[in-house]
């Protein structure tokens, strides 16, 4: 990569996004996740959300039953996205200033996800 070149979201993300239906339970979630090596799925609903390893953690942490549990229950809303040209700087504030760990990218429907690991792997 040419040295004077930033890296974008678009240079990183993971593609194709994996997503999940929002009538799918928690397990399926924890499958879904399991079998793709990743950590979080995005919900196809409006607002946009998105469910994470955290998510399923704490249901399986509160005893809540995640084979019947439907996904929408643990979800979280509102979730903030990046476009693919932002800058990996940009992303990396935007992780620690709202404390999260995974990030829809959107274009005029999502294209990828960057992830923390994603920051880690390109700062390091």
């Amino acid at each position: 990569m040419d040295s004077d070149k930033r890296t974008t979201v678009e240079d990183v993300m993971s593609t194709p996004l994996e997503t999940i239906a929002k009538d799918s339970t928690v397990m399926d979630a924890a499958k879904r996740m399991r079998e793709n090596d990743i950590n979080a799925l995005v919900v196809r609903t409006t607002p946009r959300a998105i469910v994470s390893s955290t998510d399923i953690l704490d249901a399986v942490a509160a005893g809540r039953d995640v084979s019947t549990l439907p996904v929408t229950e643990v979800m979280t809303t509102d979730v903030e996205t990046v476009t693919p040209d932002l800058y990996m700087e940009e992303v990396a504030a935007m992780m620690t200033t709202y404390g999260i760990k995974h990030l829809p990218v959107v274009d005029d429907d999502y294209v990828g996800m960057v992830s923390s690991t994603d920051v880690t792997a390109h700062l390091s």
